[in-house]
């Protein structure tokens, strides 16, 4: 019988014993209460000594950053559009207390606010702004749940939209709309394009006219000039020509009619070469070319006579 009650004395007494002591991890904390009261003691992280039947562990919670991830949720935007949106939400517990005394059931108090919060803001703007304003709704969440869990003795870090999905139907009318606007831009590309190359076209072409028409001006002053040049040559061998035989008809007036005829043929042979702008020769007749060197002929004799007269 002793042995028994040695037995049950050892049994409880270990247990008590087991009981007095409690190891918290690094990164928790854990509230005690002494028969049923909170009285500021906190267990700290490792090896912590309570009293056996009167202390108790009421909450145990780290103190490091979590995550509390939002469900997707039904929001209606400014202009009436039905929108799922879903988020995540990374806080922490500062002080443990207000955690557990201030509000029953923490994060399920937490998820009923920032829902409440993501609709409250969704419904100030429009589809095309929730896309566009993320970041500023991200901003505005974080500043506004700090506030409304200060005295809950929590910390929110951050804020994070992740999926805005609009209904069905909203989303196959924005792809009729993103496709009809991809066709009308295409449309004003290509029209565009087009209308660059027409005027990159008629450039060419102005350009290319205008060219072709300085090419021909020099080409006819380069004519004009190497006709210039030509005649120029012409007539000083013809002015060469003549004063040759000027000199030699002075000296013998016998070779007048040979120089006469001569210069003649050579004048004839000078019209045969001209041509007019059809492409027609201007060739004098040769019947009028005899009795033309008959009368120089006979001019020539006469003035010749004269010449030998006065000398004698």
């Amino acid at each position: 019988m002793y042995e028994s009650l040695f037995v049950i004395f050892l049994a409880l007494t270990g247990t008590s014993l087991a009981g007095s002591v409690k190891i918290i991890k690094q990164g928790d904390e854990a509230l005690v209460e002494t028969l049923g009261k909170y009285d500021g003691k906190k267990l700290k992280p490792g090896l912590n000594f309570m009293i056996p039947f009167l202390d108790q562990v009421a909450y145990q919670e780290t103190t490091r950053e979590q995550f509390l991830h939002i469900k997707p949720q039904t929001c209606m935007s400014r202009d009436n559009v039905s929108i799922s949106v879903d988020a995540v939400v990374y806080w922490r517990i500062l002080n443990i207390e207000k955690a557990y005394y201030k509000v029953e059931n923490l994060q399920p108090a937490m998820v009923s606010l920032v829902t409440t919060l993501i609709r409250s803001e969704i419904s100030k703007l429009k589809l095309e702004q929730t896309f566009m304003a993320r970041s500023e709704v991200n901003e505005l969440l974080l500043q506004k749940l700090d506030i409304a869990t200060e005295s809950w003795g929590i910390k929110v870090t951050r804020v994070e939209l992740r999926d805005i999905i609009p209904s069905l139907s909203v989303r196959e009318a924005m792809e009729l709309q993103m496709s009809s606007e991809r066709k009308k831009q295409a449309a004003i590309l290509t029209s565009e394009g087009q209308r660059e190359a027409a005027i990159n076209n008629a450039k060419g072409e102005a350009e290319a006219r205008i060219l072709q028409a300085k090419a021909r001006q020099q080409a006819a002053l380069l004519e004009a000039e190497a006709q210039q040049q030509q005649q120029v040559l012409n007539a000083k061998g013809t002015a060469e020509a003549i004063s040759t035989l000027a000199k030699t008809i002075e000296s013998d007036p016998s070779y007048a009619p040979e120089a006469m005829q001569f210069l003649l043929a050579q004048s004839y042979l000078d019209m045969a070469l001209k041509m007019d702008g059809e492409g027609k020769g201007i060739i004098p007749d040769p019947r009028h070319i005899p009795p033309t060197l008959d009368g120089v002929r006979s001019l020539v004799s006469q003035q010749s006579n004269s010449k030998v007269n006065d000398l004698s």
